[in-house]
């Protein structure tokens, strides 16, 4: 069962992952009323690839693997996780922005939104994908044992 949990929490990662960089892709280009409905769309799927994981994760941290004492006694296990919920809270500006894009899709329309606000969402999500590559590098120190400290 643990090898199942672990491939569903890399599931979920990699899902995350090509969710955030499309996204990334799609907001750095002219939007139009396609591409914005793949931008709503692919924010779902970061959505629920991130609850996926976080759900997942901490099913394996407290009845699969080490045990709780274990990861939380690790500093690079607390820095991943506090990452994880930075990057949740970077996501919720891009997440309403998107959200709010969707009364003018539903009319066929493209949404006007300001190229400045573009610029600023495609920044936020660059920085959700830099803090996704710390918790990748996080992770390969945890798994080595480096910061544990119990």
């Amino acid at each position: 069962m643990a090898a199942f949990f672990a491939f569903l929490h890399h599931v979920a990662a990699f899902a995350l992952v090509a969710a955030l960089t499309v996204e990334f892709v799609l907001v750095r280009g002219t939007l139009t009323a396609e591409s914005a409905r793949k931008i709503v769309r692919f924010d779902a799927v970061y959505g629920l690839s991130a609850g996926t994981l976080l759900v997942v994760g901490l099913l394996r941290v407290f009845l699969f693997e080490k045990g709780a004492a274990y990861y939380f006694h690790s500093a690079t296990f607390l820095g991943k996780l506090a990452l994880f919920a930075a990057i949740g809270l970077l996501s919720i500006y891009p997440t309403r922005e998107f959200l709010s894009w969707r009364a003018a899709l539903k009319q066929g329309r493209v949404p006007v939104v300001d190229p400045g606000k573009l610029r600023a969402l495609g920044t936020v999500i660059h920085w959700e994908l830099a803090g996704v590559a710390l918790i990748l590098l996080l992770a390969a120190l945890m798994v080595r044992g480096i910061g544990h400290f119990g």
